[in-house]
């Protein structure tokens, strides 16, 4: 007892302390309380009002209408069949990562570069182009399905095309997250290994994949996590497969059932949001590496052919099975009617300028206005965390951990819950959908920024003070600049998901704001594939176009700095 009071005097004396520093920095005070403010209406309440609505009901709390909920058939299904599909993705397209990480970090295999942008496709584009792509080539005017095999009556929809898809668009994620664990690892155990006369199989056995291990489960979850929260994929080609995202989401705009969609989101929340916690606190702190020193580079690298050869396979048929897929789009995008008429054609792409310019000038200027937002809120709150002692540390890093760890679905329904009514009607507006952006991609950029800080001696800003800056001023001209490489990953990721996004601001769009995704959705389900392909191309190509532009915008800032 006397040791624990002896804690809670401390912590109360630190606490006195931060509030007495604070309360000299009026500004900084100013800046946390209202980042704080901003982030318990815009990611707390809404998932407050998720789960508030979710067990109690539009007409109160009732346990006998909770047990209904809990134990209706379609609700367990839809969960199962979740649930299901997670499992299953996350182990093939983890599987599929790790031997196309293995295969680009660990042998001499040929066409190293061009695998890797190959496996970056998906990322950059919404993964629901897939199923438009399996529908082109599979479908009942399927170009494989019908132009190839003849067959008319060709059944795609379920859940055996719902996982091949989602492992081919989800793999990517695997592939980066184990890339970096794998060129983690000190090569020279595995060259002692072999030098002391071990076998590639016992080397990687016995050493790289257990040193990989976390990276593996990582991994897993990260792919388990998206697969279960997808909605643009399996709205699209799952057919009579339910899963929790769809259904939620059909509770609310086909039904209008408010509390059954939240109760859907919140099934939805709970996997989810516990692999996330699983993934982000108690994995990151397991490490199965326990060289110290920077890794020496390896001698041998693997170039027996009976490994390479395989390995070359895969990453052929994965990167062929890409280039099928997003060609099909491209191919679509410039007929006038796919299975029937190949002539070629710019109607589909006139189409879309003349009637759906304005769901693609939308979705560009929401985008541009968010992103810089962002990306600079997510560096000021990184230093604060990093370089601010404050109280509601905790809870400031929580809060704008939550939007990003629950599914999209159960943020646009929060969304709507919250934001419906007076004084904060906000949904059908521009503002709202530029918020969903910001607080949806913002944890991204605070990673980066504060690994970043972590890197960078404090004395450096110390000095800046000392020399009479003043904290904005040692922020914008000393930790901002740098900073530089973290606030630019904030950028492109934040522009790319805030162009590609679907499952939350599917519930927040509107007659006057529109979204490019939300209509690639609105032409795959009224059957315009030639539209919805057209659109895609566009997405796609100002996607990257605007990652060619941020990326010149680095090249030229640092070597220019580095200069002087």
């Amino acid at each position: 007892m006397t040791a624990i009071r002896i804690g809670i005097k401390k912590s109360l004396k630190m606490q006195g302390k931060q509030i007495k520093q604070l309360t000299k920095q009026p500004f900084l005070l100013t800046l946390i309380l209202l980042i704080l403010i901003f982030f318990f209406v815009f990611a707390v309440y809404p998932i407050f009002q998720v789960l508030k609505i979710a067990i109690s009901g539009e007409e109160g709390f009732s346990l006998s209408n909770l047990k209904e909920m809990i134990t209706n058939h379609a609700f367990l299904r839809a969960l199962w069949n979740s649930i299901r599909l997670g499992i299953i993705s996350a182990v093939l397209g983890t599987a599929v990562g790790f031997l196309f990480a293995f295969a680009i970090t660990r042998t001499e295999m040929r066409g190293k570069k061009f695998f890797h942008l190959m496996a970056l496709l998906p990322i950059i584009s919404p993964p629901f182009v897939i199923a438009l792509s399996m529908i082109l080539l599979f479908g009942k005017n399927g170009a494989i399905s019908n132009g190839i095999f003849h067959l008319a009556n060709s059944n795609i929809y379920g859940m055996g095309s719902l996982i091949f898809i989602q492992t081919l668009a989800f793999f990517p994620i695997a592939y980066m997250n184990l890339r970096g664990v794998l060129e983690s690892i000190d090569p020279s155990l595995e060259d002692a290994a072999l030098n002391m006369g071990a076998s590639r199989w016992k080397v990687f056995k016995t050493i790289t994949f257990p040193l990989a291990l976390p990276g593996v489960f990582s991994a897993l979850l990260l792919v388990f996590i998206k697969s279960i929260e997808d909605f643009g994929n399996p709205m699209i080609i799952a057919g009579d497969y339910e899963t929790l995202a769809v259904q939620a989401y059909l509770q609310i705009i086909g039904m209008y059932n408010l509390s059954s969609g939240a109760f859907f989101a919140l099934a939805l929340l709970i996997p989810a949001f516990t692999a996330f916690l699983i993934q982000k606190y108690w994995l990151s702190k397991k490490s199965y590496v326990t060289v110290t020193g920077k890794p020496s580079q390896s001698t041998i690298k693997i170039n027996e052919k009976y490994i390479v050869y395989p390995l070359f396979v895969l990453c052929i048929l994965a990167t062929g099975t890409i280039l099928l897929f997003y060609g099909s789009v491209a191919f679509g995008s410039l007929v006038k009617v796919w299975g029937i008429d190949h002539t070629f054609t710019l109607d589909n792409f006139k189409y879309v300028f003349t009637l759906g310019f304005d769901s693609i000038k939308n979705s560009l200027l929401l985008a541009t206005i968010s992103t810089p937002i962002t990306a600079i809120l997510g560096m000021i709150i990184a230093y604060l965390i990093i370089r601010k002692q404050f109280i509601g540390k905790k809870l400031l890093e929580l809060s704008t951990m939550l939007p990003f760890a629950v599914p999209g679905t159960v943020v646009g329904i929060g969304f709507i819950l919250a934001f419906n009514e007076k004084p904060l009607a906000l949904t059908g507006t521009a503002f709202i959908l530029i918020i969903t952006f910001t607080v949806r991609n913002i944890t991204t950029g605070i990673e980066a920024g504060t690994n970043s800080l972590r890197q960078v001696d404090p004395s450096i800003e110390e000095a800046s003070t000392n020399l009479g800056a003043n904290g904005i001023q040692t922020f914008f001209k000393v930790s901002l600049p740098l900073m530089r490489s973290a606030l630019f990953s904030g950028l492109v990721y934040s522009f790319v998901k805030s162009m590609t996004s679907i499952s939350a601001v599917i519930f927040l769009v509107s007659v006057h704001w529109n979204l490019i995704t939300v209509s690639i959705l609105s032409q795959v389900e009224g059957s315009r594939m030639g539209a919805a392909a057209a659109y895609v191309m566009i997405l796609i190509i100002i996607v990257l176009i605007a990652i060619g532009i941020l990326q010149l915008v680095v090249n030229k800032l640092g070597p220019a700095k580095r200069r002087k």
